[in-house]
């Protein structure tokens, strides 16, 4: 008797989506990053696939994908709409040694901790990926393979002058499980669910230009890796 055929996997992650300006001003950005660095020495992210990544979840059984769906709207029920700001290009673990380029995200009323820290309570039986220490919100610019030491010298050049980049600041009001599909063009993304976090009737992820300062990002905290 043949074995059972094994159960269909989805490779899943829940992320927030970024509008499109500030991804335009993000490219902006890697591009400098590009010019500076040889392009053996990083693989850079694509511009479709910047997201703020809340948990990544990696294989999970397809059937369990509804249930998951219900624990997550559970779990971001009551939370407001986040007031999310792209700012500053850091570093894991820091500068010195340098593996992962990113933009840091935060919001004005620090709910996107509280949400993050939510979905992974919500989300802890449907993955076996370990949990970070310390949740930083960011959106990945690329992954560094290694650097020789005048390659790091210019990449610190670089830094100290992009501490303080503003790229721009909106409203979302939903959170998504989203399917990442690998191939060898790269991966291939698609939502399958949109948790909501406000009123339906709000705007979705609307794009606000403004200016300002809230303080830096942290160095050397662990970022949620992997979608």
């Amino acid at each position: 008797m043949p074995d059972d055929p094994a159960p269909e996997t989805l490779r899943l992650f829940i992320a927030v989506t970024v509008p499109e300006d500030i991804k335009t001003e993000i490219e902006k950005t890697q591009a400098t990053l590009r010019r500076a660095l040889p392009k053996e020495c990083v693989r850079w992210t694509k511009r479709e696939q910047f997201h703020l990544t809340l948990k990544f979840l990696g294989d999970v059984d397809a059937q369990r994908v509804e249930p998951l769906t219900n624990a997550l709207r559970a779990a971001c029920q009551g939370f407001p709409a986040l007031e999310l700001r792209a700012e500053q290009v850091g570093f894991f673990p820091d500068l010195h040694r340098p593996r992962v380029v990113w933009v840091g995200v935060k919001d004005s009323q620090e709910q996107l901790p509280l949400v993050q820290s939510a979905i992974e309570a919500a989300s802890r039986d449907y993955t076996q990926e370990e949990s970070p220490e310390r949740f930083t919100g960011h959106v990945t610019l690329g992954r560094i393979k290694g650097l020789r030491r005048t390659e790091a010298e210019a990449l610190a050049g670089l830094a100290s002058g992009l501490a303080a980049q503003f790229f721009g600041a909106w409203t979302a009001d939903k959170v998504e499980l989203i399917r990442s599909q690998l191939s060898p063009e790269g991966a291939r993304h698609t939502t399958l669910a949109a948790i909501p976090l406000a009123s339906p009737s709000a705007a979705s992820s609307r794009a606000v230009r403004t200016d300002g300062d809230s303080g830096p990002m942290p160095e050397g905290t662990l970022p949620v890796m992997g979608a």
